[in-house]
């Protein structure tokens, strides 16, 4: 586990309920068929790699395989990693008036491992966090030296890992069914959809991950990225289509 300083990191939360606002929380598929069930919207968030590694920082590469899937583009290869997440660009729908979660039994994953990280690239900062300074200065410890203190919680990570890998199959399936099929390269960008609530529930509950792959789109701005795609036989575009936002870095 990674950590941006030494020595202990401690968490108490305060139930400010900044983290549950203004964030897009990723979902498991089971997660995600549970949030539209209820009406709730999910934003799909898509990048990818080449097969050759275009796009992807060497020391990533384990961690980006196991939750991405091969697909086809142009002549050559992408890895696709599509992220489910619950929709929430202000408050979250299931806060009450006193910024409590109303659904706390049955909260995603992701949610239960808060403030931790799922991405075992991305260190704990806490300054990096939503939380008030309060929040970092009593507590049991998360994470002493370098090493996650909790099992508990170690256990929700490697679960949220997991189900990355065993869904990834199913969201390009989903993803297929429903139309969208460009993604951003890995470290330029994402794509981002948001399908209908009510498609995208059909999808998650009829959609089975078998049967032929459909060819892949790669949005891409940067010229000098556009020739490296154009040298390995990539299929790209520069202009949305329409029916998704490019989100570059």
């Amino acid at each position: 586990m990674n950590t941006a300083q030494t020595g202990d990191i401690r968490f108490d939360c305060t139930g400010c309920g900044k983290c549950c606002t203004g964030h897009h929380v990723p979902l498991t598929l089971s997660e995600a068929r549970q949030w539209t069930s209820s009406g709730g919207q999910v934003i799909v968030l898509v990048e990818a790699f080449l097969a050759n590694g275009l796009g992807l920082p060497a020391d990533q590469r384990e961690h980006a395989l196991r939750r991405s899937w091969p697909v086809p583009c142009g002549s050559t290869e992408a890895h696709v990693a599509i992220t489910f997440a619950a929709f929430n660009p202000e408050r979250c729908r299931n806060l009450d008036a006193d910024d409590r979660c109303t659904i706390y039994e049955i909260r995603p994953l992701v949610c239960r491992i808060y403030p931790m990280e799922i991405n075992p690239h991305i260190p704990l900062r806490p300054e990096a966090k939503d939380c008030p300074g309060e929040a970092w200065q009593s507590g049991p410890p998360l994470i002493h030296g370098q090493h996650l203190v909790d099992r508990r919680l170690a256990e929700l990570i490697e679960r949220s890992r997991q189900a990355d890998r065993d869904d990834i199959r199913g969201k390009v399936a989903i993803c297929q069914a429903l139309g969208i099929d460009t993604s951003a390269v890995k470290g330029n960008g994402f794509t981002a959809y948001l399908p209908d609530t009510q498609a995208l529930a059909r999808a998650l509950q009829e959609v089975r991950p078998e049967g032929q792959i459909a060819p892949w789109t790669l949005h891409v701005l940067d010229p000098q990225l556009c020739e490296q795609l154009e040298a390995c036989g990539a299929r790209f575009r520069s202009e949305a289509a329409g029916h998704y936002s490019f989100i570059g870095f």
